[in-house]
Order: structure tokens, then C-alpha cells, then sequence
């Protein structure tokens, strides 16, 4: 598509597949009801707006989180609570702050949240990477890293991983709780999509006597909207001195009016009712990828065959197809992807891999989205001299 087609003549252009977004359309929020909460927070919490309130988060709000997490299995204190602004703001402080076992290496799946391999990147950590695929991790390497390399934390997503789409088995994260107290090796799990989970005997890593060395935490951008800012997270009793006073010297508190809005919101019943909506329609959504997938690309060529719910799906592609040049021939025809390798430690191995976003799309965007990728690819696949398969996993 031309500069002029694309900013002089929007009318005439067709609607563009969105499967690069990572946060919810506007339209997946009922705005009346964001408003009356805001409202309400405004006139309820009036007098915190005017003054710096707890650093770790209104305790009326941890009140509310802790019931949130005891669905999940996991029954913190509330002094073991902690509210961020964002998830980010977390991810940044674990990083950057001593942990008691007094070991200065971090570990990271590749590929992993690129947010977090910003952070790490930004302050200049020792950044270890260890390759997560569809099949989970090598556990021997896992244990060698542990056990040699002086690892503070091990940084995992194992429910519905981005970019991967993949979810840790039961007894994946059972062997990861004990590995992490055999080597005093902290956990950072980052259960961004815990409300999207279909399968209610699916506990986080924190739930498998994980509670001495799994930091569990929790966003609300995927369910919500990013732009609430709002994070938590149970942290260790060893943490809790250390992460106090982080949190404190990071801003001081979050926001108090986003507090407000997420524990009227709880408190309503709306959270749960919203959640359960979002939780049915990704659920759909990913089904229905899935089937379209393995209907029209070449068998097994997705991570998620196995999953079941999440946002996120990776295609990989073979080496003799490059990536970016799909991406650009897929950007002019109407599909919006991304590759992974901002995902990738800059030292690690690339896997050729595109990530598939369904949180911006509807089943019939899907369809036209997939289809107009294998058309790419086949076009792509005969151009190709040697004519090597264009999948391989």
C-alpha cells in the first residue's frame, strides 16, 4: 500500500486485520460503567487524592485482591500484597533491587515479553536465556543454571506465554516450585492472563508451596485496559522490607483514583462479569484460529496446538522464508503482524517466528487474516529457488 493510499484515501481503503495489537479495542470496555466507577472513586476516596497514600496500596483494595487470588489457589497476607502502576513498574523494580539469596544473574525463556528484556536491557543486568518451545524447557539445562550460575530470579510466563500461546503442564510448574527452594533460586511468574484460564484446575506455580520463592504477579491491562495502570503482586515475606521501600523511592504511590476505580469495580460485581465476557470471547477467538490454522496452513505449524484460551499464537517459519519481508507483504495487502525478535535476548539464537494477536480481531478477520498469510507464503515458497519447505518446527 502507497503513502498516498494509506493517508490521503482512508474511506476507500478495506479494514486492516489487526493481529499485531496486544491491548483490548476500546470497544471490549462499557464505558457508562467505567465512568459511574470513576465517579464513585472521585466522591469516596476525595480525601486521599489531596495527600501521598500507602506506598504498597490502598489496604482496601489488597482486601479485594487477595479474594481475587485465592481463585487461583494463592492466600497471601495482606501485608504480602503489593500494587503497582503496572505491571512494567513491577517488573522493573524485581529487577533492578537485592534479593536475600544475594545472587546477581537473571534468567529468561526466549523468547520472552519484550518488556522485560527492555528493562533488563535498560539497567544494564546479566541476562541469561534459556529456549522455551511448544514442549516447555529443557529441564536438565533448567536445573545446570540454577544449580552453576548464580541466578537471583528465573523469570517465567507459564500460563498462555507471549508470544508463544503455550501453558506449563501441572507438573511443569510443581517441578519448577521445587527446583526454585532446592537452589534458593527466586520465581518471578508473571500470570498476566490468570482470568482467561478455561481449565479451573490449572494453578499458577505460586499454589505448588511456592509461596518462599514465587513472586506471583498479576496485570489487569488484557482484561481491562492498559491504560488503568494498575498491577499486583504477592511477594515473599523475605522480599517484603526490600520491595517497601523500592516501591516507595519509585513514586511514592500509585495512583489512588485507579485504585479507587479497580476496587469499586471488584466490589460491584462487574470485574467478574467483565472478566467472564473477556474469558469467553479470547476463548472463542482462539478456538476458532486454531481451526482455521490447521484447516488452511500446513499441519502443526502453530505453538498452540495445545492451548486452549490466551491472546497469542507463533507461527514458525523455516530459515529460507524472511520474516520481514513477509511481514511487509502481509502490511500491504491488509494484515498487520509482527515478527519476535524483539522478544529475543540480542546474544540468543532467533527462532523465525510471527506472532499471531487475536485480542483486536473477530472470527471473520481471522479467517481472511490466516488465509492471506498462506497465500504469502506459498507466492513466497515458489519464488524460493531451492524450494524448501516454508514450516518446520
Amino acid at each position: 500500500m502507497s503513502w498516498l493510499q494509506k493517508h490521503c484515501f482512508p474511506i476507500l481503503q478495506k479494514k486492516r486485520i489487526d493481529f499485531a495489537s496486544a491491548a483490548p479495542a476500546p470497544s471490549s470496555i462499557v464505558q457508562a460503567e467505567f465512568r459511574q466507577c470513576m465517579n464513585k472513586a472521585l466522591e469516596l476516596f476525595e480525601a486521599s487524592i489531596f495527600t501521598y497514600t500507602d506506598p504498597q496500596g490502598l489496604p482496601s483494595l489488597r482486601q479485594e485482591l487477595i479474594k481475587l487470588f485465592q481463585k487461583q489457589q494463592v492466600f497471601p497476607s495482606t501485608q504480602q500484597v503489593f500494587i503497582f502502576s503496572g505491571a512494567q513498574q513491577a517488573l522493573h523494580l524485581l529487577a533492578g533491587m537485592p534479593f536475600p539469596n544475594g545472587k546477581p544473574n537473571i534468567l529468561v525463556e526466549q523468547p520472552t515479553y519484550w518488556g522485560m528484556l527492555a528493562t533488563l536491557k535498560t539497567q544494564n543486568q546479566t541476562v541469561i536465556g534459556i529456549e522455551r518451545t511448544q514442549d516447555g524447557i529443557d529441564w536438565v539445562t533448567l536445573e545446570r543454571h540454577f544449580q552453576s550460575n548464580m541466578i537471583k530470579f528465573f523469570y517465567t510466563i507459564p500460563r498462555f506465554h507471549n508470544p508463544l500461546g503455550t501453558s506449563y503442564t501441572a507438573k511443569d510448574k510443581q517441578r519448577l516450585a521445587e527446583l526454585a527452594k532446592v537452589y534458593d533460586v527466586y520465581i518471578i511468574e508473571d500470570d498476566y492472563l490468570a482470568n482467561l484460564e478455561t481449565n479451573s484446575k490449572a494453578d499458577p506455580i505460586h499454589a505448588y508451596h511456592g509461596a518462599s520463592h514465587v513472586i506471583y504477579l498479576r496485570s489487569f491491562s488484557k482484561v481491562l485496559l492498559p491504560g488503568l495502570r494498575i498491577a499486583a503482586a504477592v511477594v515473599p515475606d523475605a522480599l517484603i522490607p526490600l520491595m517497601q521501600w523500592h516501591k516507595h523511592t519509585a513514586d511514592l504511590s500509585t495512583s489512588v483514583l485507579s485504585q479507587g476505580l479497580l476496587e469499586i469495580f471488584m466490589k460491584s460485581g462487574m470485574y467478574d462479569h467483565h472478566a467472564k465476557q473477556m474469558k469467553s470471547l479470547y476463548h472463542e477467538r482462539i478456538k476458532h484460529l486454531k481451526e482455521v490454522s490447521q484447516r488452511l496452513l500446513p499441519k502443526e505449524c502453530l505453538y498452540t496446538t495445545q492451548s486452549s484460551g490466551g491472546l497469542f499464537a507463533a507461527l514458525r517459519l523455516s530459515d529460507s522464508i524472511n520474516s520481514e519481508d513477509l511481514v511487509h507483504r502481509l502490511e500491504n495487502r491488509g494484515v498487520d503482524i509482527l515478527t519476535t525478535d524483539g522478544q529475543f535476548l540480542s546474544s540468543f539464537q532467533k527462532h523465525n517466528l510471527l506472532r499471531i494477536s487475536i485480542i483486536r480481531t473477530d472470527q471473520n478477520e481471522i479467517e481472511e487474516g490466516i488465509r492471506i498469510i498462506a497465500e504469502e507464503l506459498n507466492d513466497m515458497r515458489f519464488s524460493n529457488k531451492t524450494h524448501k519447505p516454508f514450516f518446520h518446527l
